[in-house]
This record gives C-alpha cells, sequence and structure tokens, in this order.
C-alpha cells in the first residue's frame, strides 16, 4: 500500500461506528430493515477512501470483488427456497414433522433437536446442509409443540456449528489449521478441549429449558389436530424421508453442496408428482414462489407456507450490501489499521488470544464472511505466535472458536443471513439462545488467560505464559 493511501485510525474507525450508529437506530428505534443503514455506511468508507487518494474505479473493483466472492452461497439460498418449497409440496417436510411428533417429547425436544444437528453436522461437515434438512422438520415441530421458535432456531445452530466445528469434512475446519500452519487432526484434537465443556453447557442448558417450555400449555389434541391434518393433506410415507437421507449421504460422499442440494430439490419435485399427485405447474410454481398453505389451520398454514427461490430476495440484498461494505473497509486498509492497533495491546498469551478471538468476531462483522474472518485473522497472527513460542494450532482452534461459530448471530453475515431465511427466525431473535456460538469463545479467551491447554513449540521458554 503506497503512503499516500494509509488511512488513519481515526478514518478508519468512521464507518465502523457509522455502521454501528445507523444498524443501531434502524432496527431498534425505527422498526426499519438493516439494508440502507449499510449501503448508507459503505458509501461513508468509500468517500473517506476517496479523500484518502483512492480512484472510485478501484473502489468500484473492490466492491464487486467482493460481491463475487459470495455467488457460491447466494447459489445456495435460492436452491435451498427451492428445495423447501418441493420438499413442502411433496410431502417431504410434513412427513418428517409427522413422525417427529410421534417420538420426541416436548421436554427433551430441545436437547433432541442439538444432539440431532450435532451428529448430522458432524457427519456431513455442513452447518447449512444440516440447518436446509432436518433443521426445516425440527422448526416445523418446535412450533407445534408450542416451543418458541428462536429458542429451537438456536439448538439447531448451536448444534450444526458444533458438528461444521469439528467435522474433517468441513471446508473451516480444513482453512483454519492451512492458514495457522497447524495439521488437521491435531487442530480437531486441540479444539475438544474447548468444545467439550461449551457443549455440555450448552445441553444442561436446553435440558433446563426443555422441562421449563415443553410441558406448560401444550395440549395432546393440539398435536393430534395437527397430525391429522397432515396426514389428510398429504400422503405421509416412509418414502419421503429418502430426499433428505440421500442428501446428508452425498454431502457425507463429498458430493458438493450445489449438486448435492439440486438433486434434493429435483427428488423432492420428482416425489410430489409421483406420490402426491402434483402436476408439473405446481412443481414449479413451488419451486420459484413457494408452497402456499390453504388447510384453514393458522397454525398449519403458517408452518407450511414456506420456500421458494423468490423468498431468499431479501436474504440476497443483505448478502450483496454486506460484501460491499466489506469490500471497502478491507480492501482499502481500514481494517487492517483497526487490527494492527488491537495488536499492539496484545502483551501476554491471554491477551493474544483474546485479540484473536475479537479479530474474528469483528472481521465477521465487517467483512460478512465468516472465510475472510478465518483467513484475515489467521494472516495476521501467525507470525505472532510463533514469535510468543505458541503452537499454531493454538492459532486455528481460535480462528473456529470464534471465526466459525460466531458467523450465525451476525444478521448480515454469510451465514446470519442463511439461517435466518433457512429456519425463518431472525439473527437478532435466535442470537441470544444459540448457546454454542457464544460460550466457545468465553472458554477459549478463559483457557488463553489460565493458560489450560495452551501448548507451546517444542523448546520455547517460559515466555509464553498466559498472565
Amino acid at each position: 500500500m503506497s503512503e499516500r493511501k494509509q488511512i488513519s485510525l481515526i478514518l478508519a474507525l468512521i464507518p465502523l461506528v457509522t455502521l454501528v450508529g445507523c444498524l443501531f437506530v434502524s432496527l431498534n428505534i425505527l422498526d426499519a430493515g438493516p439494508h440502507i443503514p449499510i449501503v448508507f455506511s459503505t458509501a461513508v468508507a468509500a468517500i473517506i477512501a476517496i479523500c484518502s487518494g483512492y480512484k472510485w474505479g478501484e473502489i468500484e473493483k473492490y466492491i464487486l470483488e467482493t460481491m463475487a466472492s459470495s455467488l457460491q452461497a447466494i447459489t445456495i439460498l435460492l436452491i435451498v427456497g427451492a428445495l423447501i418449497g418441493t420438499w413442502i409440496l411433496s410431502g417431504v417436510v410434513p412427513t418428517m414433522i409427522y413422525y417427529g411428533l410421534m417420538i420426541i417429547s416436548p421436554k427433551v425436544f430441545l436437547l433432541i433437536s442439538c444432539v440431532l444437528c450435532s451428529i448430522v453436522s458432524l457427519a456431513t461437515g455442513s452447518s447449512w446442509s444440516t440447518a436446509g434438512t432436518v433443521g426445516i422438520a425440527l422448526m416445523g415441530i418446535g412450533r407445534t409443540m408450542g416451543i418458541p421458535l428462536p429458542l429451537v432456531a438456536g439448538s439447531i445452530i448451536s448444534g450444526a456449528y458444533f458438528g461444521d466445528k469439528m467435522s474433517p469434512l468441513s471446508d473451516t475446519t480444513n482453512m483454519a489449521p492451512a492458514v495457522a500452519g497447524s495439521e488437521l487432526f491435531e487442530h480437531i484434537k486441540h479444539m475438544v478441549y474447548t468444545v467439550t465443556p461449551s457443549l455440555l453447557i450448552t445441553l444442561v442448558i436446553y435440558t433446563i429449558l426443555g422441562f421449563r417450555y415443553g410441558g406448560n400449555n401444550i395440549d395432546p389434541t393440539d398435536i393430534n389436530e395437527m397430525m391429522t391434518l397432515l396426514a389428510d393433506k398429504f400422503a405421509i410415507t416412509p418414502i419421503l424421508l429418502i430426499p433428505p437421507i440421500l442428501v446428508i449421504v452425498m454431502v457425507v460422499i463429498q458430493i458438493p453442496s450445489i449438486p448435492g442440494l439440486f438433486a434434493g430439490a429435483f427428488l423432492g419435485a420428482v416425489f410430489a408428482m409421483i406420490i402426491q399427485g402434483t402436476g408439473l405447474a405446481d412443481v414449479i410454481n413451488a419451486s420459484f414462489s413457494g408452497f402456499n398453505s390453504q388447510t384453514g389451520n393458522e397454525m398449519v398454514d403458517s408452518l407450511l407456507s414456506s420456500g421458494g427461490m423468490s423468498s431468499m430476495a431479501w436474504t440476497i440484498t443483505l448478502i450483496f450490501v454486506a460484501m460491499a461494505f466489506g469490500g471497502v473497509v478491507q480492501k482499502t486498509g481500514m481494517l487492517d489499521v483497526i487490527i494492527d492497533k488491537a495488536l499492539a495491546a496484545a502483551k501476554s498469551t491471554g491477551s493474544l488470544i483474546l485479540a484473536t478471538l475479537l479479530t474474528c468476531i469483528a472481521v465477521n462483522i465487517l467483512t460478512a464472511s465468516q472465510y475472510l474472518s478465518i483467513v484475515i485473522t489467521g494472516n495476521m497472527f501467525r507470525e505472532r505466535y510463533i514469535e510468543r513460542g505458541l503452537h499454531p494450532k493454538n492459532l486455528s482452534r481460535c480462528l473456529e472458536d470464534a471465526g466459525t461459530v460466531t458467523s450465525p448471530l451476525i444478521p448480515w453475515n454469510n451465514c446470519g443471513a442463511f439461517m435466518a431465511s433457512t429456519l425463518g427466525v431472525s439473527a437478532f431473535a435466535y442470537a441470544p439462545f444459540a448457546f454454542f456460538c457464544y460460550i466457545t469463545p468465553i472458554v477459549s479467551a478463559i483457557y488463553g488467560y489460565t493458560g489450560f491447554s495452551i501448548e507451546k513449540l517444542p523448546g520455547k521458554s517460559s515466555q509464553t505464559q498466559a498472565s
């Protein structure tokens, strides 16, 4: 970066302060959306960049390049929209809900939801596929049982991100050690120290909340009525469990997400015509516009009126404007200036670990991408860990402890936007209940200051002890 394009800390902070202030006013005072505040903050960042010597052509290039990096996520969103529409139309989702109501007790629902999503995500390595398959059904079951939907979504996301974080099939699990300079399986083994207490605490909380919400105001006749309506409206058969099972299997055998999810949506369309006797026109309409339930039962209609590519428009536009903001603050060096200041304050092992975690979260907020959070933070801190005599797996663990698991908590982050659209609950609503996602970085920070499980490089002195 040339000298004339160096941006001061004060100027670099202006877009961030603008973003936080505008989002607070828009979301909490005006009860409006986040899109325009992010667009305005992007304009502020662009003006500062221009005043610092950048040309508009450069800034526009940065914006378009960063937007382009989100096209895979947007493609997946569109396919998931079509998948939800065809899976409801075909009876796949109603069948999963129907059988779930038969076998799951309300009092242990949150616990089972988290554990089930952990297993599926661990097997597939994909939190998105987990939410887009079993997550959809679990939301329906939870709604029927009268459990608050933000709480249900929190349990799904907690389980999904535990599995995503620990699975050797996960892209972030492979990316973090590659960036930090550690090895995949030693990275996974090192994460056991932070995720084990985090998951156990999370499961205890869901167990307690399950007894709190799973035993009140639930009339068995309501559940029976729901099951009767589902059986009347759709042909309920175990055969309809084939599409979600096949999607999970395809992800496990490492078929990429896009063709795997597309195959799931296609199977849903085929099953809709074969098993439900639906016409091709209805399949096409459900794929694009979603399914519109008209049973006369408000709960059933609310539950099943969902899906379609068009339902993802709000989320896609949010991702685009967030990536535009991220492109400006990252590629003009504003983000580097802020993070460099944070690095200067990290004098001990504990403060270095904390700075790593906070940087991951900050990059997640500013760039709307968990991948950039891992890559940028990893590259900036890698040499610092070596200088302190700390094993690279300490860094790779931190990258996942904060970069991976906090991404769904941020509404405009790719992950937060996807989860909100897929599960039908805003990130602001479910974030307080996605306990695993913020307990994990807290545990990681505590380890940094106590020195527990912080491993040094062979032959290094005690100067790296936590303070």
